[in-house]
């Protein structure tokens, strides 16, 4: 696989981005806020931990009113999102568009929210959709943009379209300068590209070089980050050290080549995650993002396009109740573990020079762990449906191979997952009932990297109670936590 195809496909969802440029022009921090958590952070919190960190813009993946409310006047610029389940709605009626316009975007500039850009579906065109959304993307894009303007917001709102880099590649071959837009969807591309530069607007493109390693053994693992890489790539006199450049820069030449050659360019989510796969840990995020900053301060840019990069890492915090679908991975992308502790050093170029900062006033639940019973038996055959019965209903995506929680032996892996779900239940005596096998320890069983996280308190969370203790059929959402916990564990 060439070495720019693979960018970029990341499947569904959601989102992140911080940078500082100091020289000239300050675009600002940017960074994803994703709401998929079992137990979020109140808004007001979240918005506190923005501001702390120095982050002057944030993207949502919806239009949350309790998110949106507690950004009004905290001097944060926001992008809305509009869900792809949306698209057939807005495509199809303008009074649609007008209503969501009217709800989400003026009735909160009018409150004081920054808002700076509309995004309309997220990743629509990518290739693992079939085509699903082919049919609605456009239409609704000029639906919301015709909302906009009636409703005197369009000077200040900007619609945008956050677009996977699989829309465009390079025709096998590692040279940008191939770069123009997928056969297949180039058509509908030029039409957007048009409506973007017509209406003043950018081209939002999510970038993961991570997905390049995640999806090719043989891709150069020092070709990922911004050191290191020894095969720089000479495209006519155009250095590349690193596959983020090499990727953007291919978007460059589509647009190019497609006439609008200076349309903006927002990256709309860029990062690494923590983990959920042997390449996902905490050494690379840190490597990675930090490369990031350090590569693009001082508008260095890259070598086709000079100058600020306008960015927002993916992601704030991390969601344990996101799908899995494209990867384990999927729920580690965040800076922050879910109680908005920060997960590494990174710095930004801001005021908070000594490192991320951590969120303040979270209050947790009590110091109590479940986990399985010194006395159970391993052979009974309940363990396998508890097993997998946990995990289908909680997070067990640090289990198995390079994983944080990958050392655990077989014991651990059971007690690991049975804690997840006491936690996620929010410590119900009820959520430590699996049949002859647990019990409640104020011992704290983590192990080195493997940590068994106690859940915040959180008003608004989705904890299962209604079935806590109860096992029923496991689900076959998360049938790999049998792998991780019976074959990848015993040797």
């Amino acid at each position: 696989m060439g070495l720019l195809k693979a960018v970029g496909f990341r499947g569904l969802t959601v989102a992140l981005l911080f940078f500082n440029l100091l020289v000239g022009l300050t675009v600002g921090i940017g960074v994803n806020w994703g709401t998929q958590l079992t137990h979020p952070l109140p808004p007001a919190t979240v918005v506190k931990m923005l501001k702390d960190n120095g982050i002057q813009k944030v993207k949502l993946f919806d239009a949350d009113s309790s998110i949106l409310n507690a950004l009004s006047k905290s001097g944060i610029q926001v992008m809305v999102g509009i869900p792809n389940e949306m698209l057939y709605a807005l495509a199809n009626s303008v009074k649609a568009a007008e209503n969501w316009v009217s709800k989400n975007v003026s009735s909160h500039v009018s409150n004081g929210v920054d808002i700076r850009y509309a995004a309309v579906g997220n990743e629509p065109l990518l290739s693992t959709y079939n085509g699903t959304f082919l049919p609605t993307i456009f239409p609704a894009l000029q639906n919301v943009q015709s909302a906009l303007i009636k409703a005197g917001v369009s000077n200040q709102v900007k619609v945008t379209i956050p677009i996977n880099a699989d829309v465009y590649d390079s025709s096998g071959s590692d040279m940008p300068s191939n770069g123009d837009f997928r056969p297949d969807t180039k058509d509908l591309m030029v039409e957007i590209v048009k409506f973007l530069s017509d209406n003043g607007a950018a081209f939002t493109v999510n970038i993961y070089p991570f997905i390049s390693l995640y999806n090719d053994a043989n891709f150069p693992a020092d070709y990922a980050f911004f050191n290191g890489y020894s095969s720089s790539i000479n495209d006519n006199g155009k250095i590349y050290n690193n596959v983020f450049d090499a990727n953007h820069d291919t978007l460059v030449w589509a647009l190019q080549k497609n006439g609008f050659g200076n349309l903006s360019i927002i990256v709309g989510e860029i990062g690494w995650p923590t983990d959920g796969d042997r390449n996902a840990n905490l050494q690379y995020a840190q490597r990675f993002n930090q490369g990031f900053m350090s590569h693009i301060k001082n508008n260095a840019g890259t070598p086709m396009r000079p100058g600020p990069v306008d960015a927002y890492l993916f992601s704030l915090i991390d969601e344990d109740a996101k799908s899995i679908q494209p990867g384990n991975f999927e729920r580690h992308w965040g800076l922050f573990y879910v109680d908005g502790t920060p997960k590494y050093q990174l710095s930004l170029g801001t005021t908070s020079s000594n490192g991320l900062v951590a969120a303040s006033g979270v209050q947790y639940l009590d110091k109590k762990w479940c986990v399985l019973s010194p006395s159970a038996n391993l052979d009974d055959p309940q363990v396998a449906l508890s097993v997998s019965y946990a995990c289908a209903n909680a997070d067990c995506t640090s289990l198995g191979y390079g994983t944080s929680c990958g050392n655990l032996d077989i014991r651990g892996n059971i007690s690991y997952a049975f804690n997840s779900y006491y936690q996620i239940n929010n410590q119900l005596d009820t959520a430590c009932k699996f049949p002859n096998l647990s019990v409640i320890t104020t011992s704290d069983p983590s192990s080195g990297d493997c940590k068994f996280r106690i859940m915040i308190r959180s008003s608004s969370s989705s904890a299962l109670n209604a079935g806590a203790g109860s096992v029923e059929k496991p689900s076959c959402l998360i049938l790999f936590v049998l792998v991780s916990v019976f074959f990848f564990t015993i040797q």
